[in-house]
């Protein structure tokens, strides 16, 4: 498949000197979490309009109308008290600067679940999380209302692709009056990188433990081989194009058998061998045709959407992939013959955290 495509690589976001003021809260101190606070100090000179009154994670919460110094932050998090999400609302109106961000760092429900209110309330949402856009149609819908209702922004470029311009690159071209037919690609990071290191030498489980230490997984790795990660982005594509799907319509081809998804997390860590096995099986089963092993994500023109593990000729374009890169193949009215590609790295805390910051500052170049 020829294709225009679109390489990406990330530098330090820089700020318009003329950008207003805002203050912020972030929620999440993980891998994401952590990344974004360093991030935050290591460029506070490029983006000292930014004024960080809350840090909060899912057992603490630490809040300053002044402004929290980075000096101690995590530290002073875990001697503060519990978790208060109904108080990141009030810190943030009490301020007096004329911009108000919360950046969710996290993939709790319950944080996803106060987006649209936020929103709603003149409190601009910043996201990695992918639950509020990606799961029931009905909470898309609200993010949207609530949007249009608070005139806030919703960043949510990070919850697909982590800091590469695939969301943005789609609605420029919708915008522009184009209309996708067709979306194919590998949009999880994490099994981009599986898949793009398996060569049947050493146990799936194995690379999976190293990918899990990269940060590349969730704590819980069923939580990426289920594909509900993939789905989601994919949801949130589609929605984004036009196509109105339920959760209920992507079929879902996971990695993980029914009997170990009902598993606690230690009894499936102890039976990974059962999914090397399969996985092996099927790698033999691709190789024994000259293909190569993608999970891949697919949405066409009738608005059938598909995600799942497939076997592609060495000549396709996930095919090349390395690392933990995403790819995101756009077939649309105008790029009919060769699709628009958005390639680059599409995994791990750094550039998850550069596509949070990089969405906070366009915020503020836009106000």
């Amino acid at each position: 498949m020829s294709a225009v495509a679109l390489a990406v690589t990330h530098s330090t976001p820089r700020l318009a000197p003329d950008a207003a003021q805002a203050a912020v809260v972030v929620l999440g101190t993980g891998l994401v979490g952590g990344a974004l606070l360093r991030l935050l100090e290591e460029t506070a000179a490029d983006v000292a309009p930014l004024r960080l009154l809350g840090v909060a994670n899912s057992r603490h919460s630490l809040f300053d109308p002044a402004g929290l110094a980075s000096a101690d932050l995590l530290p002073r998090l875990e001697d503060s008290a519990s978790c208060d999400l109904d108080a990141v609302a009030a810190v943030l109106k009490s301020s007096e600067l004329p911009l108000r961000i919360v950046i969710d760092a996290t993939p709790a429900q319950a944080v996803a679940q106060r987006h649209a209110r936020w929103l709603a309330q003149g409190i601009h949402v910043v996201t990695a999380n992918k639950i509020a856009q990606g799961s029931r149609l009905a909470d898309w819908h609200e993010v949207q209302r609530a949007r249009r209702h608070g005139d806030t922004r919703y960043g949510d470029s990070a919850t697909v692709g982590a800091g590469l311009p695939a969301l943005s690159s789609l609605r420029r071209l919708c915008r522009s009056g184009d209309r996708l037919l067709a979306l194919d690609g590998v949009l999880s990071g994490s099994l981009s990188f599986l898949f793009n290191r398996y060569d049947g030498s050493q146990p799936f489980s194995a690379l999976l433990h190293e990918a899990r230490e990269r940060g590349y997984t969730e704590p819980d790795p069923r939580a990426d081989l289920s594909g509900a990660d993939v789905a989601r982005k994919l949801l949130i594509l589609a929605r984004v194009a036009g196509v109105e799907l339920e959760e209920s319509e992507v079929e879902v081809e996971g990695l993980v058998p029914p009997h170990l998804a009902a598993l606690d997390s230690k009894a499936f860590q102890a039976r990974l061998g059962e999914i090397d096995t399969y996985v092996e099986r099927r790698f033999r089963e691709a190789r024994s045709q000259g293909k190569v092993l993608r999970y891949l994500a697919s949405l066409d023109v009738s608005g059938r959407a598909r995600v799942g593990l497939r076997a592609v000729d060495a000549d396709h374009p996930c095919a090349a992939l390395r690392g933990a890169d995403n790819l995101f193949a756009f077939t649309t009215t105008r790029y009919r013959e060769r699709p628009l590609v958005v390639v680059g790295p599409g995994a791990g805390a750094d550039v998850t955290a550069q596509g949070l910051l990089a969405d906070t500052l366009e915020i503020l170049g836009n106000r």
